[in-house]
């Protein structure tokens, strides 16, 4: 573990190796960019196969592959599968992929409750990177989409450990920042930070919008906060149907959340209560600041070693209290080696300034955990 050095470590668990893409869209693309950056071989699959050509082209797919005519008699030869589908199909098509590929399955899909629930095998692991852009198509990609940006995964009980490690190994060399949080809090959490600001920034440009019919030097007073804030309403429209579809109940519980807020903001500010106006955008501006960045170097990182008990679900279980206790984990692997006893031991790099939190949830689930610092020997 000794070689962590960025965000951008390359855990032991990560070699180069091959790769499919399905999905040859901005996100596909993109990690078909990034991981041919790091020296692996990617194959790229679409129903359009003009895309998938145009993947070759643009360098973000070594060769196109026909992902229909693939058989489990015959399965592609790779060492992990990225499905970069639209969200109602992406359970279909990962099944799909776990028959006509070797290796792991993932996906990037930003709705991951309905995906695990359906998709049940060990070599499967849902995931989302918190990234994109107001792009469309594969065009838009970039080898740098992920550098510095969250990558959630949603182990269950059913998740390999290995695959586990292996996975998070793969995603942290991309530059990303893992985390692990369980399906259902996922769409819970990202009702909140993704899937309503989208909505909120829609109808900021649609009441914008509305304002420039009448007068036409409306839209050219928008000031950079407003560009700012409405940024994402240009991403394409369509991937936002299905979203809404499949994660409806958390985006209207938030939506009724949001409503709240609006109407007490209202309130103070036709009220002219200017003390509870400045405390709620002080509440704001802190939390705003407070805002998690990027892993600290490596003289601030310690290394957690934890015994794995013989049980299922166990890299589930402590991948999610990290996240849960707000805890970044950098870099993951699983050691077997025979110097250790029963079934291995997890090796978990966080923040020294969080090791006391980890270690206090640890012990109150029953797992003994040995820390050092990453800079000892």
């Amino acid at each position: 573990m000794s070689n962590f050095v960025s965000t951008a470590s390359t855990s032991s668990a990560t070699t180069t190796g091959r790769a499919l893409v399905i999905g040859a869209g901005l996100m596909g693309g993109s990690v078909g960019l990034a991981l041919r950056a790091n020296g692996w071989v990617v194959f790229g699959a679409d129903h359009d196969c003009a895309a998938a050509e145009r993947g070759v082209e643009l360098g973000a797919f070594d060769d196109f592959v026909d992902f229909a005519t693939l058989s489990a008699a015959e399965p592609l030869d790779v060492d992990v599968t990225f499905v970069a589908v639209p969200v109602l199909v992406i359970g279909a098509v990962a099944d799909e992929a776990l028959t006509k590929t070797t290796g792991l399955v993932t996906d990037l899909g930003s709705v991951k409750w309905t995906v695990t629930q359906n998709v049940k095998d060990a070599r499967f692991i849902g995931g989302h990177p918190m990234a994109g852009s107001e792009q469309d198509g594969i065009d838009g990609s970039t080898a740098t989409m992920f550098l510095g940006r969250t990558w959630v995964l949603t182990p269950t009980d059913a998740t390999d450990s290995e695959s586990y490690t292996r996975l998070h190994g793969i995603i942290a060399s991309l530059g990303a920042l893992v985390v692990s949080i369980p399906p259902d809090r996922h769409d819970e959490i990202v009702a909140v930070v993704s899937h309503v600001p989208h909505m909120v920034a829609a109808a900021l440009m649609r009441l914008a919008t509305a304002g420039a019919e009448e007068h036409a030097a409306f839209l050219r007073l928008a000031a950079g906060g407003f560009r700012d804030m409405t940024r994402i309403a240009a991403g394409h429209p369509a991937i936002w149907l299905d979203i809404c579809d499949t994660n409806r109940v958390a985006i209207v519980d938030v939506l009724d959340q949001f409503a709240g807020e609006l109407a007490e903001l209202r309130t103070m500010v036709m009220d002219r209560e200017r003390d509870k106006l400045q405390a709620w955008l002080l509440d704001a501006r802190v939390a705003r600041l407070n805002l998690p960045v990027g892993a600290p170097p490596p003289e601030e990182l310690v290394e957690f070693r934890i015994p794995i008990p013989d049980r299922p679900g166990f890299i589930a279980e402590v991948s999610t209290l990290a996240s849960e206790l707000g805890v970044n984990i950098f870099d993951i692997e699983l050691s077997h080696s025979l110097e250790e006893t029963g079934g291995g031991v997890l090796i978990a790099i966080v923040a020294a300034s969080k090791s006391e939190l980890l270690r206090g949830g640890l012990l109150a689930r029953k797992f003994k955990a040995s820390v050092r610092a990453l800079s000892n020997p």
